[in-house]
């Protein structure tokens, strides 16, 4: 309400002494106080109501009248009951800061007034609040046609001139206010998600406060509509595919109203969300079919009658027949209690959008499914000439991950790992089983490297670490510890850096001259090193042998 109401409700029997010019300011509560210093109790925007029991003499009107101008206090009235006239000295300390004085009559208490503006901030909020929310809901139950997340941001810009996206838990953008203006940097984008998802790991309720240089944001979880907040499931369940709404404001100075409005719009875009998501049911479902048959061992014209049928479906208008490629993504956890299979479903989903397109409903350009602990998804690529093989195109491992490793990271936390495996492109059904073989080596590479979030393609199953995955773990510790602790203990001992000196002398390929200038080093001292490294393991680095299994103890290390 505006202070120049309470000027008009002659039943309070209030008179301007001061500050008509500030007459539309906003009242949004109200509080009583006869304290020297009541900033600690102050919030902004209130009518302070006071007795004036504070003021002993005229010098202690300038310091009060400051403490309430600083808070942004709405305006002051004082009761005329103890003193009469309200002092001189006071009404010049309002006209000073412009802060609005109103007398109030010794007739009138203080609990009239009180009970009046709490009727009146109260009603007007509720009203405002209630259309607000009448108005996305109308928006969203219309539908695509009426825009869907978009819509609804829009809505918390004009109505509440709030600036929102909402992202993807890798940090996608998937709808914006047009307040918003420009999409957000993919940086800031992927810091977002990654403090998302870590605050969601610790279980902390929403919304999660973030400062990214000098701006915050609040960061509120979008929920699957069929599951509450309070749900007894463990987090890790679906952290890794909940979407976020990321508002450009800092939630902790806003009401318990505000609070339930956001909340009620997260519920709006979680109706979106699933609605995208059964979608997918299609897709998913010939993925399944396709990926039985591949497995029960089907005959190839079955295998490529299912991907004639899927091939409209995942790429629609597409002339030729494509190609495809195999992903293979295992998450699995510490204690194995949680199914990785329906996460890295979600996950493979979420992060094979098209590179060259934005949006979500261009992930739909592949088909997952999951079986036990590993998902499986089948990319449709355009056909590519009959001159090359197609193994240039398609997926890539590494560039897979380069964007959303730290933000799944982050999901993961220290309990869980992603890992993927990427086959080449293949041009027909008869090669579908060979791709998903591939894919499912390459996986087990990069589960062999350390980190949380690996990846590793066709390529790399050529070299001599495709034997590494299968080596078991204890072999594996034994024999790197054989060689290179002693080297360790070495270098510890006498900063000998031993280590990158083998390193170094192996990736020159034993070449005394190329690893001296690459270390910056004489030729004698270098000799002098290996020369250690040689009395230190019993090896002999001029014999390829022990060259080889120096090389394959780094790699396992």
């Amino acid at each position: 309400m505006r202070l120049r109401a309470l000027l008009d409700t002659d039943a309070l029997g209030l008179r301007l002494l001061g500050g008509e010019d500030e007459l539309d300011r906003t009242v949004r509560g109200v509080m009583t106080t006869d304290l020297k210093d009541p900033s600690r109790y102050l919030s902004g925007g209130e009518l302070v109501l006071t007795g004036l029991a504070w003021r002993h003499g005229a010098a202690d009107s300038e310091p009060f009248v400051r403490i309430l101008a600083a808070a942004g206090v709405a305006a002051l009235a004082a009761g005329e009951a103890e003193l009469g006239d309200v002092p001189e000295d006071l009404v010049l300390a309002c006209v000073r800061h412009r802060l609005p004085l109103f007398a109030v009559h010794e007739s009138v208490a203080f609990a009239t007034i009180t009970e009046h503006v709490v009727r009146q901030v109260s009603g007007e909020r509720a009203g405002d609040l209630a259309a607000v929310v009448d108005r996305h809901r109308r928006m969203m139950t219309s539908g695509p046609a009426g825009g869907g997340p978009d819509v609804v941001l829009d809505l918390l810009g004009t109505d509440l001139d709030l600036r929102a996206w909402v992202l993807s838990p890798t940090g996608r953008p998937i709808a914006g206010s047009k307040l918003a203006g420009a999409a957000l940097p993919a940086d800031v984008s992927a810091q977002l998600a990654g403090e998302h998802l870590a605050a969601a790991r610790t279980g902390r309720r929403g919304p999660h406060r973030v400062m990214v240089g000098t701006t915050a944001y609040s960061l509120f979880p979008i929920r699957s509509s069929g599951r509450s907040a309070g749900a007894s499931r463990d987090v890790r369940e679906t952290v890794l595919s909940d979407w976020l709404l990321a508002v450009e404001a800092d939630a902790a100075e806003w009401p318990a109203e505000r609070l339930d409005l956001l909340q009620g719009v997260t519920q709006l875009i979680a109706v979106e969300r699933d609605r995208r998501d059964a979608a997918r049911t299609v897709r998913r479902r010939l993925a399944q079919e396709v990926l039985e048959l591949v497995q029960t061992g089907a005959a190839p014209a079955e295998i490529a009658a299912r991907l004639r049928v899927a091939a409209p479906v995942l790429l629609p208008g597409l002339g030729a027949a494509p190609h495809w490629q195999v992903v293979v993504a295992r998450v699995e956890w510490d204690d194995g209690r949680i199914e990785g299979g329906p996460v890295a479903q979600s996950l493979l989903e979420e992060i094979l959008v098209d590179p060259l397109t934005s949006g979500p409903e261009h992930s739909d350009r592949i088909a997952a499914a999951h079986t036990g602990e590993e998902a499986i998804a089948l990319v449709p690529l355009p056909a590519v000439s009959s001159e090359h093989d197609g193994s240039e195109s398609g997926v890539l491992a590494d560039a897979l991950l380069e964007a959303v490793r730290d933000p799944l990271s982050a999901g993961l936390n220290d309990d869980g790992r992603l890992t993927l495996g990427v086959s080449a492109a293949v041009h027909s059904a008869e090669g579908l089983r060979g791709a998903l073989e591939e894919a499912r080596h390459a996986r087990r590479v990069a589960a062999a490297r350390p980190g949380p979030v690996c990846a590793a393609g066709h390529q790399e199953l050529a070299s001599h670490v495709l034997l590494l995955p299968f080596v078991p773990d204890d072999v594996r510790r034994a024999f790197t510890a054989r060689l290179l602790d002693p080297l360790r203990e070495y270098d510890r001992r006498h900063r000998a850096e031993l280590i990158p000196t083998l390193e170094a002398f192996l990736e020159c390929d034993g070449s005394w001259t190329r690893c001296a200038t690459r270390l910056h080093l004489h030729v004698n001292t270098l000799r002098y090193r290996v020369g250690r490294i040689e009395q230190l393991t019993g090896r002999d680095l001029s014999r390829l042998e022990d060259k080889l299994d120096f090389f394959l103890a780094l790699r396992m290390s």
